[in-house]
């Protein structure tokens, strides 16, 4: 099974939680970055939405922290390795990288410019 999530690049997240918990969103996970929260995993029913400060991108991945885009593309799919041969058109950033949080990760940007991160989650 795939999924894709948006995950929204901001200044600061704690301005933006109000709005998204007032349409019923609840926080389902939280990582904090420095004094502030630097990503947090938003949900509602089926939906998801990711919020992640510019600093913790930053921080956590370098070669894209510069750049004009508000929006960053997460793709769950079940094979890493298959779905990274299968891109073409896409400028390579990073490849197959390993996180904390159980994932196998490359970053690519497509033919527009948009980031994606297409990532296998690991069972352990």
């Amino acid at each position: 099974m795939s999924k894709l999530t948006p995950n929204l690049i901001v200044d600061a997240i704690e301005p933006c939680l109000p709005f998204w918990e007032s349409l019923g969103f609840t926080r389902k996970v939280t990582v904090p970055h420095e004094d502030k929260i630097g990503f947090v995993i938003l949900a509602k029913d089926e939906l998801e939405l990711m919020i992640q400060s510019r600093a913790s991108v930053a921080d956590d991945v370098p070669q894209i922290a510069r750049g004009a885009y508000r929006t960053v593309i997460y793709l769950e799919v079940p094979d890493l390795d298959a779905a990274y041969a299968q891109l073409r058109a896409a400028e390579v950033l990073i490849e197959g990288r390993s996180t904390f949080y159980g994932a196998r990760e490359s970053v690519v940007r497509d033919p527009a410019g948009n980031i994606v991160f297409i990532a296998q989650h690991v069972v352990k």
